[in-house]
């Protein structure tokens, strides 16, 4: 009996298909919820057009990560089968698991993504839970139901566990196929190449376009010391620099744009705000250790916090979004600063500190979207004939002379902006007009 299939237009790709098994995921309640979270926070104060969600996201997720498994199984069956003994049934298994994965990966989000990082609970006296780890735990209990009961699903007797380790990269579970955690998080990963494209596209900039024909025609498993890693064949050189560059240009202008990250710190201070008149301890979310802690995170939304934020205008950053007077940023560094750049960004720091209160730094490496010093590797046919694996940066003089974002801002109340530039221009700090 033919499998039913539907599509569902997509602005990147065309056309996603999904079959009755993920259809009936994507209908779920704890999925639709995705709908209701921004991919980009409030960039849209910046960019009008990045009001895409984390539901297009995830869609456009499993559709790379099937695309690049397909090329993988192509490129590089033999060695899945003689180092795997992957045959044509196994392979059907994990190409079902990485498209479940993928789409799952970010059903953990809180409240506008990235923005409310900050307001996720502690896992111990070092660590901080992370969205992923929120993943992890809705797949497990809330989608292990659809997962596991599904008629398909009798063809694989796949587990809610499996699913979710590839979210949570738990080596115990899938022992010799974690290097397949690559296709959704890694250096060359579906939800990078994803998020690129689609906020590109939705901010109206191209910064994040590059070949993707090419990318997933390139792309291949890579044996090294440490395992398999995804990189690329000779022939994707130039596309996997058009990857990187995308990266660089997309943080410099989109991800770390001044107002979109001032945006960033003021949904987080709100949200702690909410959440402690909501008498959540220390302004967290809880933790996902219990069904009942998951079910409450799940009730959260941009929609819920945007009409609390309405409703709570009395508190100080709740009236900064509605108003939008939000933090201005008065002083900053170079991209890449040096040591003279910092002793001044100091100094600048230290004489704001002094007389405005609430000021803030905001750092580059600190962003979630940051680039990282992560180097793609080439198979490279040498002049003997011998297929060499080298570091991209190696081979691309472009790729090896870009430098890590390091930029660090200052920021001010709004109405302490014109304070803060007399400050500056006192101790000749200040180089606008």
């Amino acid at each position: 009996m033919k499998e039913n299939l539907w599509e569902i237009r997509d602005p990147i790709y065309g056309f996603i298909e999904i079959n009755e098994w993920e259809r009936d995921i994507i209908n779920h309640p704890a999925f639709q919820r995705l709908r209701r979270i921004r991919q980009l926070a409030l960039t849209d104060m910046v960019y009008p057009g990045a009001m895409h969600t984390r539901f297009e996201h995830s869609l456009g997720v499993m559709y790379v990560a099937t695309k690049i498994f397909d090329n993988i199984v192509n490129e590089c069956k033999g060695i899945l089968k003689d180092d795997y003994g992957y045959n044509e049934d196994g392979l059907n298994k994990m190409r079902t698991i990485i498209r479940l994965a993928a789409l799952l990966h970010d059903v953990g989000h809180a409240p506008f993504s990235h923005a409310s990082e900050s307001i996720m609970p502690h896992k111990d006296q070092e660590k901080i839970y992370k969205h992923e780890d929120y993943s992890g735990a809705i797949i497990k209990t809330i989608f292990k139901d659809v997962i596991e009961n599904n008629k398909l699903n009798n063809n694989y007797n796949i587990k809610a566990e499996e699913v979710a380790a590839f979210v949570e990269k738990d080596y115990k579970i899938l022992k010799k196929s974690f290097f397949w955690t690559d296709i959704i998080s890694g250096q060359v990963d579906a939800d990078r190449i994803d998020y690129l494209l689609r906020d590109s596209y939705h901010a109206g900039v191209q910064y994040g376009v590059f070949d993707l024909k090419r990318l997933l025609k390139t792309i291949v498993m890579i044996h090294t010391d440490e395992g398999f890693i995804l990189g690329f064949n000779e022939g994707g050189l130039h596309v996997a620099e058009s990857l990187i560059f995308a990266r660089y240009y997309m943080f410099t202008q989109v991800y770390f744009h001044h107002t979109r990250r001032a945006y960033d710190h003021h949904i987080a201070n709100a949200e702690k705000e909410i959440l402690l008149k909501l008498k959540y301890k220390d302004g967290k979310m809880k933790p996902p250790d219990n069904e009942e802690n998951i079910n409450d995170y799940l009730d959260w939304d941009d929609w819920k916090v945007g009409y609390l934020i309405k409703k709570n205008r009395d508190l100080n950053d709740c009236n900064i979004i509605l108003d939008r007077k939000h933090d201005r940023c008065v002083y900053h560094t170079n991209e890449v600063p040096n040591i003279c750049d910092l002793e001044k960004f100091n100094n600048a720091y230290e004489k704001l500190s002094n007389e405005i209160n609430q000021s803030f730094v905001d750092e580059a490496e600190k962003s979630f979207y940051n680039i990282g010093n992560e180097d793609i590797k080439i198979l490279k046919e040498n002049e003997s004939g011998k297929v060499e694996i080298l570091p991209l940066s190696q081979l691309s003089n472009a790729i090896k002379n870009i430098q890590a974002i390091k930029q660090k801002r200052i920021y001010v109340p709004f109405n302490e902006q014109k304070k803060a530039i007399e400050i500056l221009r006192k101790e000749g700090l200040y180089d606008g007009e």
